[in-house]
């Protein structure tokens, strides 16, 4: 395509040139079985990274591979795990997935390689969808066993003496997509695997130690995260990063919406949403028998691309549209294995999906991908558009701008996307907020001796901890060690991934059918009364939502609009445990508990081609409280002022403050941007100024405050710096921006929030601690 006949919207083009493979020998000892398995499947010889990697493993190192999206990371494993079972018929493996998806892929992978020579395998899955026979034949008799680490922490380790001569003969864990283990879920992972390994020791005796192999695409520093992930030295961890796979060509165009003649709220021209201008690109990319993943952040915004690409084509050409679908989490697992098997076999055309097929499902013959909306970092970025181009042809990708000033950024800035690394994968399974309930958990496996502490850390403040954990009357401690005494399930004190509520089930009130599911907390957004619920283009309005019964009631309907929710979030100082003031200035550092409540108050029906809004309605939907922990600075006003702001602009300078400190809180915290949140207000109801909380996103706080209050000096000082150091004019990504703002990143003042950084800074050696019984933070 010549550069002048591109489309006005496309505001720049950026070719990630094409990769040269390179192959290499077999390993020494590779089973003839296992190679014809691998010729089936068209692989005559391993790249050079499958090689590595695989003779890492087999060599009893642990090992990462972190090499491109789909550059075959998984026969590297395969390649290792498949030697190793021929060699020894007791030997046994446990993968790990973090989504069911990629674990049903893996699946039907290891039971192709069964089929087609490595008859020795024997794989099978271990998790909520697994029947309770198949549980019982997988555990008996599964070489290679598929699960996820919600069901290694409920269902296989405090039911470890079952597992006995799995866990005496685990030659391998292995870890796909490890990069998502980060923030509190990571950190929560991190010590899961620390307890697996202690299990495993327990049964392995003196045997050699199992190995552990990780394979990710989007890490910064992939072999210190596998360590810290697993808990061993940086050292221990060998890294396969030089990507051998053929890749074709991606060309990368930047897309930015036309102006269309609405008005927005300010009166402003309003863009054509990302959302239709996804579909438009998916419909014109499969009129041309072009495969395409088009990706979306939400739920709804999948279903919506799918069914107006779908309509679109029927127009063209009846029954086209059929070769378009939907995919998202909350589908029934039988849709969801069916729509993976059609996108692989190529009776789909395209398909609009979540992020939940951002990893992991080998689907060689995409050409293009359609990212609609800034999917929050690089990482995933690039993790996306690598589902493309992977048979070695060339390939498109879209990145589709929102209406949003973090995306107008992107588009306009390209530079902030190809030439910085991806963000370093944070997590800190040291965390003792995390850490305690995990070691409950660990002492009801296995009484936790004093040699067993070191799994879990600096053994000295292992046992600090459980000296905490016996003063809470949680564990006992005796001549032998700590255990767990109680009759409840010490594993329930844990949630993995803290998803608050469980699953709601979505119920077709005229069928009585079973549609799919939808995690508790999303359904005050997207199931409330009135609500309109997409499945694969059947639209259906929520007739109630009952909370007590998790069910959500749909009746099927045909509306011409769609529905988005509006909230209000509130934060309440519950208790301040401590408190820095600064000598003569108004300025108080504080750290204690909160009460954010968040409340979805009503909804508008929104056209559905235009978006123009119809009507909105009020909701009458109990408020949701997360009592946790927060650090927060308050002023005067008039001291802002002073400093060089004035009133207009204190709104725009505290929220972009708050941004920024939230960006950099993981240089002092080791949390991940996802796991804490942020309110500012120039006019606090409990302190009676302009005040910015962070707080800890996880019931009952996750440390994260704490440690951003023990250490405000280095935090405002690094935000100051990283703000200054920002060549952009009026505020980005990289500084001041949000990805997940809920003001739409407005107001921001990137000058403002550098006077209200240094106005800090300025004032830190004047802070003086006040005792703990003075609790009262109006200034």
């Amino acid at each position: 395509m010549g550069r002048r006949s591109l489309p006005a919207q496309i505001r720049h083009v950026t070719t990630i040139p094409a990769r040269t493979p390179r192959s290499a020998p077999w390993p020494a000892g590779t089973p003839a079985g296992l190679v014809r398995a691998f010729a089936a499947r068209g692989v005559q010889a391993p790249w050079e990274h499958q090689a590595r990697g695989a003779a890492a493993a087999l060599a009893g190192r642990h090992t990462v591979l972190a090499t491109g999206t789909a550059s075959g990371k998984s026969l590297a494993y395969q390649l290792a795990v498949g030697a190793t079972l021929a060699a020894d018929p007791r030997a046994t493996v446990l993968y790990l997935a973090p989504t069911k998806a990629l674990a049903a892929d893996q699946l039907a992978s290891w039971r192709a390689l069964e089929r087609d020579g490595a008859a020795w395998l024997r794989a099978a899955p271990y998790d909520g969808d697994t029947a309770p026979q198949d549980r019982i034949w997988a555990r008996e008799h599964a070489n290679v066993l598929l699960t996820n680490p919600d069901m290694l922490h409920v269902g296989i380790l405090p039911h470890h003496e079952r597992w006995a001569v799995f866990f005496r003969n685990l030659a391998y864990v292995v870890l796909d997509e490890s990069h998502t283990y980060r923030g509190v879920f990571g950190s929560q992972v991190g010590i899961l695997l620390r307890r697996l390994r202690r299990v495993v020791a327990h049964y392995r005796g003196e045997r050699p130690e199992t190995v552990f192999i990780g394979a990710t695409a989007t890490s910064a520093a992939p072999a210190e995260h596998l360590a810290t992930l697993i808990g061993a030295a940086p050292g221990e961890v060998e890294a396969v990063t030089e990507d051998a796979s053929p890749h074709g060509a991606v060309h990368v165009a930047f897309w930015e919406p036309e102006l269309t003649d609405r008005r927005g709220e300010n009166g402003a021209p309003v863009r054509r949403s990302a959302t239709a201008t996804a579909a438009d690109l998916l419909t014109d990319l499969a009129l041309q028998q072009v495969r395409t993943l088009a990706f979306i952040k939400s739920r709804r915004g999948a279903e919506t691309i799918a069914g107006a690409a779908k309509r679109q084509l029927e127009e063209v050409e009846a029954g086209l549209g059929s070769r378009i679908a939907a995919y998202r989490s909350g589908y029934l697992p039988e849709e969801r294995r069916a729509l993976e098997e059609a996108l692989r076999s190529g009776r789909l055309l395209g398909m609009a999906s979540t992020p939940a097929l951002e990893m992991g499902i080998d689907v060689a013959g995409l050409d293009a991908v359609v990212v609609a909306g800034w999917p929050g970092t690089r990482a995933s970025f690039f993790q996306q558009i690598g589902r493309a181009g992977r048979g070695g042809q060339d390939a498109l990708a879209f990145f589709v701008a929102s209406d949003d000033p973090l995306d107008t950024f992107v588009v306009e800035h390209p530079g902030a996307v190809f030439d910085l690394g991806v963000e370093d994968t944070v997590l800190d399974p040291a965390n003792p907020h995390l850490l305690g309930p995990q070691l409950c958990a660990a002492a009801a496996e296995l009484p936790l001796r004093p040699e067993d502490l070191p799994w879990f850390g600096g053994p000295e403040r292992v046992r600090e901890l459980l000296d905490v954990l016996v003063e809470q009357g949680l564990l006992r401690r005796r001549p032998a060690g700590w255990f767990w005494t109680h009759t409840e399930h010490a594993a329930s004190l844990v949630s993995l991934r803290d998803d608050g509520g469980g699953p709601m089930d979505i119920i077709d009130v005229e069928s009585g059918a079973l549609l799919g599911t939808m995690d508790s907390p999303q359904t005050h957004y997207q199931a409330h009364p009135g609500a309109v619920y997409v499945h694969q283009d059947r639209t259906f309005l929520v007739e109630d939502l009952d909370e007590d019964a998790h069910a959500v009631l749909v009746q099927r309907a045909w509306p011409d609009f769609t529905t988005q929710a509006r909230d209000v979030t509130e934060i309440e100082i519950v208790a301040v445990h401590r408190r820095l003031d600064a000598a003569g200035s108004s300025l108080r550092w504080c750290l204690g508990d909160v009460q954010v409540t968040t409340q979805v108050i009503s909804f508008q029906r929104k056209a559905l081609l235009s978006g123009e809004v119809l009507g909105e309605e009020p909701l009458d939907l109990p408020a949701r409280d997360l009592f946790t922990s927060a650090v927060w600075f308050q002023a005067a006003s008039e001291e802002l002022v002073a400093a060089g702001l004035t009133m207009d602009r204190l709104p725009g300078a505290l929220h972009a403050a708050e941004h920024a400190m939230i960006g950099m809180m993981p240089l002092v915290a080791s949390n991940d941007r996802w796991d804490i949140g942020g309110v500012s207000m120039v006019l606090h109801p409990d302190t009676g100024v302009p005040t910015v909380f962070v707080y800890d996103g996880r019931p009952g706080g996750a440390g994260f405050a704490e440690r951003g209050f023990a250490q405000a000096r280095r935090w405002v000082e690094a935000t100051a710096g990283a703000i200054a150091a920002c060549e952009c004019e009026e505020g980005c990504p990289s500084c001041v921006q949000s990805p997940k703002c809920g003001n739409r990143n407005s107001p921001l003042d990137k000058a403002g929030a550098l006077t209200v950084l240094r106005f800090l800074a300025e004032r830190f050696d004047g802070l003086i601690e006040v005792p703990a019984h003075l609790t009262d933070v109006t200034a």
